[in-house]
């Protein structure tokens, strides 16, 4: 029988000849991320990201898109049948998801693991320690590494011995591998330079608490604001960072039980609110961290493309309605027939429609209803999101509830007492989708966007 080390004995071999650590737990997943968000960057500088090879646990930690489908991947993740042995089909594999899923043992623990090969960079990263003895690990050491790779091979031979020939078979493809002790003297750096950005200044002070300038609401301009706002668009892009990443945990091992066909249905339909919540926040976390990046650092026009901003309503619109009636609320929505392609991204698109949705009707009473008009606006489409009351049916809209900005991104709703984006910031991002905002005193929003193939004039 192939023996089976577990993912502790991977972690253990890797904190060979480390020095302990002290850190608490909050402060070594703080580090997890930020080294994940590095070597991620420097994957995705790489020239080309082909025929490189990734292993994980117990989630895939790897989050773009691309490299997620440029690179082989299997991860060890809590089996969504109670573990039981792989059939002759092998390891599961979720529609869509590119690599390879196995399940993980019960003595594996839960700290992470990430593994990534490709030829020119090899590195092994994990956490590990006692509770009070929290450290991140890091290393890319031919030795140490080759140990890696024989203990993840050995645990493929075990759990499915096809894998461990596709494993050792990918290797091989890569060809002479060029590790190298020294990656540490340009990550560590990086890691604390980003841990840096991150951080909050414990100095952080705005000319608004300045002695003598008392209350004033006098609005704070140029370089007067600039370093603050800066160390506070930081905060706020860790923050989000923060926020959505253990939701995506939860979205991603709630949809490993939706694969059960064992389940009751009122237990299916709970999966599926959870999942839609996490969905929901997960998208406008991410706005945020958006608009933040944006209002930081501005970048470049987005190459926009046509797009058949109906389909898109429409294709959207069985979620939102089913976010809607969680509230008590209705939507309605009209498009004109026949509407000609509009330039936008249709990728990043979708979340910001999302959140104008949540936007528009944060301030609504339960029975209230949400109204989306798509028309022809000369050279341009015209999309109106218009949010009714009970009492307001048939009789105009409301008027709008105040906010205060909380900021360059951020504003606060007294009412509803919710975060959202500020008009500024909203305004932006939908400028850098080729749309233009055009807020009204009611609870209506008009967005603009130019036909594709005419001119703006």
């Amino acid at each position: 029988m192939t023996t089976s080390p577990s993912l502790k004995a991977i972690q253990a071999c890797m904190a060979e000849g480390v020095p302990p650590s002290g850190s608490d737990d909050a402060s070594a997943r703080r580090l997890w991320w930020a080294a994940l968000d590095t070597l991620q960057e420097q994957l995705q500088e790489q020239s080309s990201t082909t025929g490189g090879l990734w292993l994980a646990a117990p989630l895939p930690a790897l989050y773009d898109p691309t490299l997620l489908k440029a690179m082989r991947g299997w991860v060890w993740s809590p089996n969504p049948q109670g573990l039981p042995q792989l059939g002759p089909a092998g390891p599961t594999a979720a529609p869509g998801d590119p690599y390879k899923q196995l399940p993980l043992h019960p003595d594996d623990g839960h700290d992470p693991l990430l593994v990534v090969i490709q030829p020119t960079l090899q590195v092994a990263l994990a956490l590990q320690g006692p509770p009070d003895q929290r450290q991140l690990l890091m290393r890319s050491d031919p030795k140490t590494l080759g140990a890696i790779l024989s203990l993840l091979e050995q645990r493929l031979r075990a759990d499915a011995p096809d894998q461990a020939d596709a494993l050792h078979e990918a290797i091989r493809a890569l060809g002479s591998l060029q590790s190298s002790r020294a990656y540490g003297e340009q990550f560590w750096p990086v890691v604390a330079e980003r841990l840096a950005r991150m951080a909050p200044s414990l100095t952080l002070q705005t000319l608004r608490d300045e002695p003598g300038r008392g209350d004033s609401n006098e609005p704070i301009e140029g370089d007067q604001y600039e370093g603050g706002a800066e160390a506070e668009l930081s905060l706020l892009e860790a923050i989000t960072h923060e926020v959505r990443t253990p939701l995506a945990t939860i979205r991603t091992l709630i949809r490993s039980l939706l694969r059960r066909r064992d389940l009751a249905p009122v237990v299916m339909e709970r999966l599926q609110q959870i999942d839609s919540e996490c969905t929901e926040q997960i998208d406008r976390f991410g706005l945020i961290f958006h608009a933040a990046e944006l209002q930081r650092q501005p970048s470049e026009p987005a190459e926009l493309a046509q797009t058949d901003l109906g389909a898109v309503l429409q294709h959207l619109a069985p979620g939102w309605q089913m976010l809607l009636e969680r509230r008590g609320l209705a939507l309605q929505i009209e498009i004109s027939p026949n509407l000609p392609a509009v330039l936008s991204d249709p990728s990043r698109l979708e979340p910001m429609l999302g959140g104008l949705i949540d936007r528009s009707s944060r301030g609504l009473q339960q029975g209230g209803q949400l109204v989306l008009q798509l028309r022809p606006a000369g050279a341009r489409l015209k999309l109106q999101i218009r949010g009714y009351n009970p009492s307001e049916q048939g009789r105009g809209l409301g008027t709008a509830e105040p906010t205060a900005e909380l900021g360059p991104v951020l504003s606060w709703n007294p009412g509803t007492g919710s975060l959202q984006l500020s008009q500024a910031a909203t305004r932006r991002l939908l400028a850098s989708l080729g749309g233009r905002l055009a807020q009204q005193r009611d609870r209506g929003l008009t967005v603009f966007f130019p036909v594709a193939g005419r001119s703006q004039c």
